[in-house]
């Protein structure tokens, strides 16, 4: 599992997580998640989980007070890994201003060989249907890379998109081995020559060298 991947969970198993965590069934939509067939999200684990769960989380949309809902899964049984919503696809549930914007994302995402995935509140305005975007929302997006060159030019691209954009674009670039980088960070240290950035994973974060972020070997 790695942070951001999206998670079906049956019904049945679903049962077992309001049984586990009865707190959740006090929250807004959170008892009838399952059964919309709306996904959870791979977290980060913390110090209360056991190693033989699944981390989770789902948000609550801003009208219910935009809280992230932790838990944690039994096991993988009635668990089904879903494949990453790629922009291409969510962009229809952007804002009409942001379809600009969106477009030339994509085209980004051609030109470097990257499909951009989303998370974040477009991710979950464009799986539920429910109102998650506000005017404040920035547009999050993963980008898979996996050499220095392509970092580059998906960087420069990023910089100037966000410029010209009417939201504000952030997100990570996913390294080879599940780390993430803020793509922001990673300009900045490029700009400044300063070699570290800090490398989010399963297991927490770490400073790293920019020279070695390709390098690395996968997680286990």
């Amino acid at each position: 599992m790695r942070r951001h991947d999206l998670l079906l969970v049956d019904p049945q198993a679903w049962q077992a997580v309001l049984e586990d965590h009865p707190f959740l069934t006090a929250l807004p939509l959170v008892a009838g998640w399952a059964a919309k067939q709306w996904p959870v999200i791979v977290r980060r684990p913390t110090t209360g989980d056991a190693a033989s769960v699944i981390p989770a989380a789902l948000p609550l949309p801003p009208c219910y007070g935009k809280h992230r809902v932790g838990f944690s899964l039994r096991s993988g049984q009635g668990v089904t890994a879903c494949p990453p919503i790629l922009l291409r696809d969510a962009a229809r549930a952007a804002p009409p201003e942001w379809q600009t914007m969106t477009a030339g994302l994509v085209a980004l995402g051609r030109q470097v060989g990257v499909a951009p995935r989303v998370f974040g509140a477009l991710l979950w305005e464009h799986v539920t249907g429910l109102s998650y975007l506000t005017e404040r929302s920035d547009l999050d997006l993963l980008w898979a890379v996996s050499d220095h060159a392509t970092a580059a030019t998906l960087l420069a691209g990023l910089q100037r998109l966000d410029a010209q954009g009417p939201a504000r674009l952030d997100g990570e670039l996913e390294l080879p081995d599940g780390g993430g980088v803020n793509w922001r960070e990673m300009a900045l240290s490029a700009e400044r020559g300063c070699g570290e950035v800090l490398v989010k994973t399963m297991r927490g974060v770490t400073a790293c060298h920019v020279a070695g972020l390709f390098a690395l070997e996968p997680a286990r």
